[in-house]
C-alpha cells in the first residue's frame, strides 16, 4: 500500500519538475530556430521506440528481471508502465536470455534477442535498432527494474530532446538523498544553466572544500533511463572507450568527453 500511495503523491510534483525542463528546453529551441521551430518540434525526431534491456545473469541479483512483484514479474511492471507514455510509438524488451525473451511474450511485449557480448544498455539498444524493420528517430533506453517508472519521465526526456536540436542525448535527474552522499552506487550530476550535463560521478559533485555535505545545496542524482538520437546511436559504439568514462565507469562520459551535448530534465 504504501508503494503505491508514495508514487501517487509524487505524481504532480513530478510533473511540475519535468515542465521546468521541458520550458527550458523550449527556451533553448526558440533562441535557435524561432516560433517557427516550436510549431514543427513534434515532426523532429517524431518516430519514438522504447527498448527496455533486460539480461538474467548479474553478480549482485541474477534472474532480477523475472523477480515477482505483487503477482507480476518485474520487467512486466516496468513494461506495463512504459505503456502509459504517450511519446512512445513502439516498445520491446531487448534481452540475451530465452526465460525472459518466453516470459515478455507471455504478457504480450515483442521481444528481440541481443548478443551477450553487448557491455550496456546503450550497445543493447543500439543492436535493437539494427534489427527493427521500423526506422526510429529517438530511442529510449528504459531500465527493465524500473518497475515504479513514471510515465512522465519518459515523456519528459523525449520531448526534452526532441526541443534540442544540438544535443543528440537526454536522461533525467532527482535530488540526491543526503544519505546517498557518498554512495559511489548513486551516481551524480550538475548541469548548466541551459540544462546541459556538465559531468556525471560516482563521487559527491559539486564536492565542498570542507569535506561535508553542504544541506543546502541542490545535490542531484542521476536517473537511469536515458534516450538518444538514433543516428548518435548508430556511431556510438565506433567511439573509443575515453579515460573518464573507464576512470568512472560511466558511460554517459564518453559522449561528453566526446564533444556530444546531453540534455537534463529534473523530476
Amino acid at each position: 500500500m504504501s508503494m503505491c500511495s508514495s508514487c501517487s503523491s509524487g505524481s504532480s510534483s513530478t510533473k511540475s519538475w519535468i515542465v521546468h525542463g521541458i520550458v527550458a528546453g523550449a527556451a533553448v529551441a526558440a533562441a535557435i530556430g524561432g516560433g517557427a521551430y516550436l510549431v514543427r518540434y513534434r515532426k523532429f525526431r517524431a518516430r519514438v521506440v522504447g527498448i527496455i534491456p533486460a539480461r538474467y545473469a548479474s553478480s549482485r541479483f541474477e534472474g532480477k528481471p523475472l523477480v515477482n512483484i505483487l503477482g507480476k514479474p518485474m520487467i512486466q511492471r516496468t513494461w506495463e508502465r512504459a505503456k502509459l507514455a504517450t511519446t512512445l510509438d513502439h516498445i520491446v524488451v531487448a534481452t540475451d536470455d530465452e526465460r525472459i525473451a518466453e516470459c515478455c511474450r507471455g504478457f504480450g511485449s515483442d521481444v528481440v534477442m541481443t548478443s551477450e557480448s553487448c557491455r550496456n544498455g546503450t550497445e543493447r539498444c543500439h543492436e535493437v535498432l539494427q534489427k527493427l524493420d521500423k526506422k526510429y528517430d529517438v530511442v529510449v533506453n528504459i531500465q527493465g527494474d524500473e518497475p515504479l517508472i513514471e510515465p512522465e519521465i519518459i515523456d519528459g526526456i523525449v520531448r526534452s530532446l526532441q526541443l534540442a536540436p544540438d544535443a543528440v542525448f537526454s536522461t533525467a535527474v532527482t535530488s540526491l538523498k543526503p544519505e546517498d552522499a557518498f554512495d559511489p552506487n548513486r551516481v551524480k550530476c550538475v548541469v548548466d544553466n541551459q540544462g546541459y550535463a556538465i559531468y556525471f560521478s560516482r563521487g559527491l559533485i559539486p564536492y565542498s572544500k570542507s569535506g561535508k555535505v553542504n544541506p543546502q545545496f541542490p545535490y542531484m542524482l542521476h536517473l537511469g533511463i536515458q534516450s538518444y538520437d538514433a543516428k548518435f546511436l548508430k556511431i556510438y559504439p565506433e567511439l573509443q572507450p575515453t579515460p573518464l568514462q573507464l576512470e568512472e565507469d560511466l558511460e554517459q562520459l564518453k559522449v561528453l568527453e566526446n564533444g556530444y551535448k546531453m540534455k537534463v530534465i529534473k523530476s
